[in-house]
């Protein structure tokens, strides 16, 4: 997982002050020499580390706190904001207007996963609705075009470029000027690479640049090369105008922390990191929600925003049916699609509080996914009055030759359809008392308005959600406290 190290070893050092009865200079000391070592071992350049250090300590004066004041809570705090401002260039990214072109240009070192990550650029804005294409100008590496096409073609993204032509500003210009009159939105243009800062590849590059003049040029850099990220920045952006940076390789190397410190300091902001191989492992680089993350503390707003971005509650059917307490095993296959759509699960995990990036490993989010799968492959051997009755369970209870029946139909033990119509009960039972609630719908356009729940209609519910969660799951998040404190924590989110 992204930094997963890194964010364990600083947790662990913060919580260390929650065991101690007395929080003091030395306590303070000590904790903020484990930060610094795992920063040091992250690859964080020696000066930004001692520039944190002298910053905590100079913002934590224990003779001014107030007594009674939770010190652990305001350490933390403190070495946040400081995290923070390692990653934070304090420059706001490009942001592409909806319904014109926006023409991204894309350069980098060869090897640092350009041609990949155009693709995983285009796809993440399809998603959003988006319309967007790729152009293939490197005609230095062979394969590349195969490469992109071959991407582009299994992401269903139109593409552009040629085996015959070899002068890559023509095809650069070509490309743009066809996906321009078609309409498209984000043209991505994917440049050669080099191994080395030869003279001919930012010659090259400033051609493109001139030839398509790019509303945004993105450096892509791999993680693995560290704090040296700094040094390669500056030598792009003093050729071409380098508005942003993806960082790539961060879930497989140490340096990632240097690598995205080093960047800050050049006041590009990173806009995005590669997370994996795959086409969805691709996130949006928040800083704050990052550090967020790091830390454990979770991202509300964020998972808010990747409900909201699917479209959930654009379903008015399915909000009809909640509002009158009603849950269908359909309604569940539905919400399934939808959990495989927000992308990996160690990504939906790391934004709820309690989970750092490490808690779900690569075996353990395989094996997830292919639980969910297998949920819906039982579903798909259900009829339609199975999957759309209000009362599902009873109706399996009362006639036992159905489960026998979706058994044989999707190829499993029967012991696996009554797990699902357990877990279906759990989701149901939750759902008729949110429905039960009065008044809980009267938000705007008939939303969720949390300020219309009473406490102890706020406690039940919570009390329902905690019996249909896993016991580690809810000790992780922190108990009841830590289900009651994210539940405002996303009514907060969801009013935002």
């Amino acid at each position: 997982m992204v930094l997963a190290d890194l964010g364990r070893k600083i947790r662990n050092a913060i919580g260390k002050l929650g065991q101690n009865t007395v929080i003091n200079e030395e306590e303070l000391d000590l904790m903020l020499k484990e930060v610094c070592t795992a920063l040091i071992e992250s690859d964080v350049h020696i000066r930004l580390v001692k520039q944190l250090k002298d910053n905590v300590k100079n913002a934590i004066n224990f003779e001014e706190i107030v007594g009674g004041a939770n010190k652990r809570r305001y350490i933390q705090k403190t070495v946040f904001n400081e995290l923070l401002k390692l990653v934070d260039p304090g420059v706001t990214p490009f942001t592409p207007t909806k319904g014109k072109r926006n023409v991204f240009m894309f350069v980098g070192l060869q090897g640092s996963g350009k041609t990949t990550t155009c693709s995983k650029m285009a796809y993440y804005y399809q998603r959003k609705g988006w319309k967007t294409c790729l152009i293939c100008a490197d005609t230095f590496r062979a394969g590349a075009f195969d490469q992109l096409k071959q991407n582009a073609t299994k992401a269903r993204i139109p593409f552009y470029g040629s085996y015959s032509e070899i002068d890559p500003v023509k095809i650069a210009a070509e490309g743009v000027e066809k996906f321009t009159k078609e309409g498209f939105e984000i043209i991505i243009v994917d440049t050669s690479g080099r191994h080395k800062q030869e003279a001919s590849l930012f010659e090259e590059m400033l051609q493109v640049s001139n030839a398509v003049t790019p509303d945004n040029v993105v450096f892509v850099m791999d993680a693995s090369i560290g704090q040296a990220c700094e040094a390669q920045a500056r030598a792009f952006s003093q050729t071409v105008d380098v508005a942003s940076v993806i960082i790539t390789k961060l879930d497989s190397h140490a340096k990632g922390g240097g690598a995205l410190s080093a960047v800050a300091v050049t006041k590009s902001p990173v806009i995005f990191i590669g997370t994996g191989e795959h086409i969805d492992d691709f996130e949006i680089f928040k800083p704050k929600s990052f550090v967020q993350k790091l830390l454990g503390m979770g991202d509300i707003a964020g998972l808010v925003d990747m409900v909201n971005d699917i479209g959930i509650s654009d379903n008015k059917e399915l909000v009809g049916r909640l509002k009158q307490g009603q849950f269908t095993l359909r309604d569940m296959y539905e919400q399934f699609q939808n959990i495989m759509k927000m992308g990996p699960f160690s990504q939906i995990m790391s934004m709820i509080p309690g989970f750092g990036p490490e808690f779900m490993n690569k075996g353990n989010e395989q094996e997830s996914v292919n639980r969910l799968k297998r949920m819906m492959t039982v579903m798909d051997s259900m009829s339609d009055k199975e999957l759309d009755h209000p009362k599902a369970s009873e109706l399996f209870t009362k006639e036992p030759n159905r489960v026998a029946r979706v058994a044989r139909g999707s190829g499993c033990f029967q012991q696996e359809v009554r797990d699902l119509l357990s877990q279906y009960k759990k989701f149901s039972d939750v759902v008729k008392k949110i429905g039960s609630i009065k008044g809980l719908f009267n938000g705007k356009n008939g939303d969720i308005n949390p300020k219309n729940m009473n406490p102890a209609k706020m406690a039940q519910l919570n009390q329902q959600m905690a019996k249909m969660m896993d016991p580690r799951v809810l000790q992780q998040m922190g108990g009841m406290g830590g289900l009651q404190n994210m539940m405002q924590q996303m009514a907060r989110a969801g009013k935002m």
